[in-house]
């Protein structure tokens, strides 16, 4: 190494200086060169990943944290759920529609299934706000003792016949009774044709039926044959297509292809309407109710607050029932 650098001098050294610099500097490019793809790689992905993953995490939040809301009811929540009377259906249907549309976001889930349903539903808070067309038992008040109860509407129970061939257009109660507890069997025994009279009413689970029981029949036990159904719609169905059909629906219900009968009281026709109701002449009437759980909060007490509004209660009067004096 001395020989050659005395043999080439400086020159030679300062060559030789420039060539370990060159190959020093390719070796520092070569591993920054190494090492992008490694840091791209590790970066690129785990991002993408962190963007995938974000809406499942929050689609999975609120999949568990929805239910709980709306089970509970707390304010701020965007959905509830109703359920019970099929009398009520119909103005918590259109109450919900029209205050879903003006409050974009909100959810109001609406079921039937009987005023029975809604107060054992609310009872074990499955839903937000049970609906009946019924006063709440003795019972039911003993053992749901945070009960709330709203009046939304009132109603008229209307007696409906087939109105093909039927030429009765009143009874009084007692006729009413006899019919429905079997003393009754033929048209002709209240003034009528001579043809069967087919007795259809509700099931059970139904407030209607409790308020007619309670109202009508003083308790006595329905004939046997009575064909039961569980809505005030399918009642209205049955008695439309059934020569010699009786039923009783909820004022909502009355349309042209049944008839409503006059109730004969003390020798006056009483016609069952939102008039005959509202000055209590009428004498087969009721309130129609929604309870909640406790005192309603958030977005049930806006719901509620929306049917008892003059607007709610116009879509009361639009649906055939009888608004709040």
């Amino acid at each position: 190494m001395v020989n050659n650098l005395k043999k080439f001098g400086i020159a030679g050294l300062v060559i030789a200086v420039l060539l370990m610099f060159m190959v020093f500097s390719t070796g520092c490019v070569n591993n920054t060169a190494a090492k992008i793809p490694a840091t791209q790689a590790t970066t690129v992905p785990a991002t993408a990943q962190a963007q995938v993953a974000t809406p499942a995490a929050t689609q999975a939040a609120q999949t568990v944290a929805v239910p709980s809301q709306a089970a509970s009811s707390p304010s701020g929540s965007k959905t509830i759920r109703v359920s019970g009377s099929t009398t009520v259906l119909p103005i918590a249907q259109n109450a919900a529609d029209a205050f879903m549309t003006a409050n974009p976001g909100t959810n109001i889930q609406v079921s039937g299934g009987g005023s029975g349903v809604g107060v054992q539903q609310i009872g074990d808070k499955l839903v937000d706000i049970g609906m009946s067309s019924r006063d709440l038992t003795k019972d039911e008040i003993a053992k749901y003792s945070d009960f709330i109860v709203t009046p939304v509407s009132l109603d008229g129970i209307a007696v409906i016949v087939n109105p093909n061939n039927n030429p009765v257009n009143s009874l009084t109660i007692a006729q009413v009774r006899d019919i429905y507890n079997g003393k009754v069997t033929n048209w002709k025994d209240v003034g009528g044709k001579d043809m069967a009279i087919v007795v259809i009413g509700r099931d059970s689970a139904s407030g209607t039926r409790t308020f007619f029981t309670d109202t009508v029949m003083n308790k006595t036990n329905y004939v046997k044959t009575q064909l039961e159904k569980n809505s005030n719609g399918a009642i209205q169905q049955s008695v439309a297509q059934t020569p010699g059909a009786v039923g009783y629906v909820g004022l909502g219900f009355i349309d042209p292809t049944v008839k409503a009968l006059k109730i004969n009281v003390n020798g006056t026709l009483v016609e069952p309407s939102v008039k005959t109701v509202l000055d209590k002449t009428y004498p087969i009437s009721r309130s129609l109710l929604m309870i909640t759980n406790g005192q309603p909060t958030g977005l049930v007490k806006d719901y509620l607050g929306y049917i008892l509004s003059p607007d709610g209660q116009k879509l009361v009067t639009k649906e055939g029932f009888v608004p709040l004096p």
